[in-house]
């Protein structure tokens, strides 16, 4: 690979067959870190959890007033792994958009567990309306490139048609321009860096943990969630599952965050856009 990869290929990273990348080390964010405020509150009920065989996460905290990470609208795009906070709480990434189960939508109607949807435009373009409810909820979306290329090997003109084009059909369809962007598989290099820049999108934004089908990969050692950490999901169905659905998945996934007693945050309320 050219330039300066930060990301080979990512632990969990998502691609066309439901398979998973190779990890190297990320970059660090460039943020503030003088807050320890907190997340949103939980709109769910404990009958809600149980309809979907689940006990409750704890209720997340208010968000931060003080956003822990702060985004210019010049310079070089920073990257970021987790956000610093000292709160008990995790953030939930989904990638791609190629599962479109309505089941999934009633679930998050239901439990009203905040996502960050990065949106990759050859995945969803069959159904962009699929994605609306969701938003409707208050779920943000998010850019993930028009065809899922491994950017770190292509040249920065096709760089920029990768990420500015994913910027202007998902701001097109769902009225409001994505303010982060996440590299397929996690590889990037300085040349991804200045086509986000050009394009839109003011952070790259990688994880810390992935999502399986039953549990989750870690990058740490001790296979522990901790304050701030970014977990990666996919839209992702059976055949990608080994059976198992979207909602199955997920509800595997929140058990594991349950047993770590931790709740779950929405990412773009610890993250301030650029002012001015």
């Amino acid at each position: 690979m050219t330039g300066t990869v930060a990301v080979a290929l990512a632990v969990g990273g998502c691609d066309a067959g439901g398979g998973k990348g190779h990890a190297g080390a990320a970059s660090r964010p460039t943020a503030s870190h003088g807050t320890t405020s907190t997340a949103p509150g939980r709109a769910d009920t404990a009958a809600a959890w149980r309809r979907w065989g689940l006990a409750p996460l704890p209720a997340a905290p208010r968000p931060p007033v003080d956003k822990p990470v702060r985004l210019s609208a010049t310079g070089t795009v920073p990257v970021f792994t987790h956000i610093p906070t000292a709160q008990k709480v995790v953030f939930i990434t989904v990638d791609d958009g190629q599962e479109k189960d309505p089941r999934f939508i009633r679930m998050m109607r239901d439990l009203r567990v905040p996502i960050t949807m990065f949106l990759m435009n050859d995945a969803v373009k069959s159904d962009y309306a699929y994605f609306k409810p969701l938003q409707a909820l208050g779920d943000h979306i998010q850019n993930h490139t028009l065809h899922h290329p491994v950017m770190s090997t292509l040249p920065l003109a096709r760089q920029k048609e990768e990420v500015c084009g994913d910027q202007k059909i998902l701001t097109q369809e769902y009225g409001t321009a994505p303010l982060l962007f996440r590299p397929p598989y996690g590889a990037y290099n300085t040349d991804t860096k200045v086509a986000v820049g050009e394009c839109g999108p003011r952070a790259i934004v990688w994880w810390r943990e992935s999502m399986q089908i039953r549990n989750m990969q870690y990058q740490s050692a001790d296979k522990k969630l901790r304050p701030g950490d970014i977990i990666l999901a996919h839209f992702r169905g059976p055949s990608e599952l080994k059976g198992t659905t979207m909602t199955g998945m997920f509800a595997n996934l929140l058990r594991r965050i349950h047993e770590q007693g931790f709740a779950v945050a929405r990412l773009e309320d610890y993250v301030q856009p650029p002012t001015g």
